[in-house]
């Protein structure tokens, strides 16, 4: 890059506005300006212009991208977004009198954001000063956000100092905003106004500003890394796979401590670190390698860590070294995936779950669509993930993607791709869709009844003829893939009332699988709170938690209209605020503890009177019980897991009544239990 001067370089000076208009108009003539006529960023970026055929006398920017195109842009800059609009809006009022617009655009110079004085709206729209349009050097010469993106510094532009004539009008001053975890520019903010607005402050002002907006996306980056962590952990910990964890850019984030040993022997040379960042592993996990990918890369195996619809990050798997020499020898058969372990993520065994894996396990073996049908959070993925697993289809990709929230543009990118070039804004290599990112594997689609309707056909032709157009080719692409749809809508109904085409629903619908709701699955509570109470207290090294009798009565007895996800977040965030290991109502969300009843079958007295009568009736239970409590460890020689199947409650619900009832006082009882 070429050196431009100290900082004092890059502001402007209003009082020298005609001597740059004459050196402007005999640059356009084909002559050199005066020596020192013009600052040396200007110098510079007049040159840029003329190297770049702009013309000097267009009046503004480009025509703005549509309106479905500029939300897709905004989705695609969400994190610059998220972080920098609550800045922005609240500059609105301190703009509101100064005769000024505050602009956020993309690291392309494509303007995302507009606040300010109103007052000026109607000028700023005749340039095309608005969101959508594109402000870099080549689309509208000099200006301070294309300046300021060409340089990658902080810049002043002011009246005759811009290149093209129909902007002279105007004065602007602009920064980058870079990503604070690598340095790359994510975007511009920029001041603007016509040209009396001048300030020398204004560059200060968005200097600083931009200083916050970076602290902003280091702060939501540090929290979406903890994120996924927590979510990486349990798959991270105890294997003997070598696993790196990558975030959405493919820098690393963490690495197993098997992970250097197994991926120098995938051929990953040096330290491990010197392998990342990946930019394009977004592209790579989706099926799309390009020929500079490492070779090594290839021999790994990558699975997206997601948060809803947001990509956390990748966790890069590279297998034992046992298990990659198996694969690697023709010699060695690949065992074929069991169904037990293949839906063993699944807990629970009432009749009514095992009738749904039982018929999972059976349609896995063919490759026909399946639809799942059952309430939110009832598991919908799991069911997924495991008739992927227990097919044939198991080494393919899984790829997932929720079909609602999504705007028709947006889903119709993320399902069938696009070409480079398809429209304004598109990725310069295009993109691959979730369903060529499915080839040869599992394509998921979750909440299925939210798809607009004119997509449904041309989902419905890929499932028919088995090859797919992205958007902007004429030239089909083969795909062979298996489809799970999910929904929590009833289809019938949605093609009755003209919601859903029938032909796709038939299509959908070859077979399907209710999975039922955790209200119907009384019996599985027990084994799913253990469960969930186990994973929580492992991912926040909360060793000891347990729920007292009122909380885990609390728990049995509610309805849990939210399912498995709602029982999964109460549960972790009872532990959380655990206070010295016991988890109490007061732990618990409202809702849930609302159903407080003491071991005696009454209402907790903490939230309700109790009579004398009453309290002496429990402290004669609360006797009793922790007599059999101590005869049942005592008959089974201090054996805990015996006895607490013995009394029939959970291992943990042993080890709290063991601290309430104070048994490991009673030298009999810790002679036993210490064993």
């Amino acid at each position: 890059m070429k050196e431009t001067g100290t900082p004092m370089d890059w502001f402007s000076s209003p009082d020298r506005d005609a001597s740059v208009m004459a050196a402007w108009e005999r640059l356009i003539q084909g002559d050199q300006p005066p020596p020192g006529a013009l600052r040396g960023v200007v110098d510079d970026s007049w040159h840029r212009c003329l190297d770049g055929r702009v013309a000097p006398d267009a009046a503004g920017a480009p025509l703005p991208l549509e309106e479905g195109a500029l939300f897709d842009l905004r989705i695609r800059n969400d994190r610059l977004m998220h972080a920098s609009v609550p800045l922005i809006q609240q500059t609105r009022e301190f703009l509101s009198q100064t005769g000024t617009i505050l602009l956020l655009t993309d690291p392309d110079g494509l303007i995302l954001e507009l606040a300010g004085d109103t007052r000026i709206v109607e000028p700023a729209g005749e340039v095309r000063l608005i969101p959508g349009c594109n402000w870099t050097e080549l689309s509208c010469g000099t200006n301070a956000i294309g300046t300021a993106l060409a340089l990658q510094q902080p810049v002043q532009i002011h009246g005759s100092e811009h290149f093209c004539a129909g902007i002279k009008q105007w004065t602007c001053s602009a920064t980058v905003i870079r990503d604070p975890l690598d340095g790359t520019v994510l975007g511009v903010l920029d001041v603007s106004g016509l040209a009396q607005t001048y300030s020398q402050h204004s560059l200060p002002f968005i200097v600083s500003m931009a200083g916050r907006i970076e602290s902003r996306l280091g702060k939501l980056a540090m929290e979406r890394r903890l994120r996924l962590m927590e979510r990486c952990m349990a798959y991270c910990s105890g294997r003997t796979d070598g696993v790196v964890v990558v975030d959405e850019s493919g820098r690393l984030v963490r690495a197993n401590p098997q992970a250097p040993a197994a991926f120098a022997r995938l051929g990953a040379s040096g330290a491990l670190d010197n392998a990342f960042p990946i930019p394009d592993i977004a592209r790579i996990a989706g099926g799309s390698m390009s020929p500079q990918a490492p070779a090594w890369l290839r021999l790994a195996r990558i699975e997206r860590v997601t948060e809803g619809a947001d990509t956390l990050g990748f966790m890069l798997i590279a297998p034992a070294g046992a298990r990659r020499a198996a694969s690697l020898s023709d010699a060695m058969p690949v065992a074929e995936p069991t169904p037990r372990a293949a839906f063993s993520r699944i807990v629970g065994a009432s009749p009514a779950l095992r009738a749904a894996i039982q018929k999972a396990q059976q349609l896995a073996k063919a490759s026909v669509p399946v639809l799942l049908l059952g309430e939110t959070g009832v598991g919908k993925e799991l069911f997924a993930q495991g008739i992927h697993q227990a097919s044939s289809r198991a080494d393919g990709p899984f790829v997932a993607l929720n079909c609602g929230g999504l705007s028709r543009d947006l889903l119709s990118s993320e399902l069938f791709g696009y070409a480079e070039g398809a429209f304004t804004g598109a990725r310069r290599s295009g993109m691959t869709g979730k369903i060529e990112a499915a080839n040869h594997g599992t394509l998921f689609l979750d909440e299925i009844g939210e798809m607009p309707l004119d997509i449904q056909p041309h989902l419905l032709r890929v499932l028919e003829e088995g090859e797919l157009y992205r958007l902007g080719e004429t030239v089909p692409r083969k795909v062979d893939f298996r489809l799970i749809a999910a929904t929590h809508r009833d289809l019938r109904a949605d093609v009755a009332d003209g919601k859903f085409r029938m032909d796709l629903y038939y299509r959908l619908a070859v077979t399907n699988i209710s999975i039922p709701p955790l209200r119907e699955r009384k019996t599985d509570l027990p084994e799913m709170i253990e469960h969930w109470l186990s994973v929580s207290r492992e991912r926040y090294g909360v060793t000891h938690a347990v729920f007292d009798d009122v909380a885990y009565g609390c728990l049995l007895n509610y309805a849990w209209p939210g399912n498995v996800r709602e029982m999964r977040n109460a549960i972790e965030g009872a532990v959380l605020m655990a206070r010295d290991g016991i988890i109490t109502v007061a732990e618990l969300p409202p809702e849930i503890g609302a159903l407080a009843v003491s071991p005696g079958g009454v209402r907790d007295p903490a939230s309700a009177g109790m009579s004398a009568l009453a309290r002496q009736k429990v402290r004669s239970l609360e006797t009793a019980e922790a007599e059999s409590i101590r005869f049942a460890i005592q008959q089974c020689q201090g054996n805990l897991t015996e006895a607490a199947a013995q009394l029939g409650i959970a291992k943990s619900t042993l080890y709290q009544k063991i601290r309430k009832y104070a048994l490991v006082r009673d030298p009999g009882v810790t002679r036993r239990v210490s064993r």
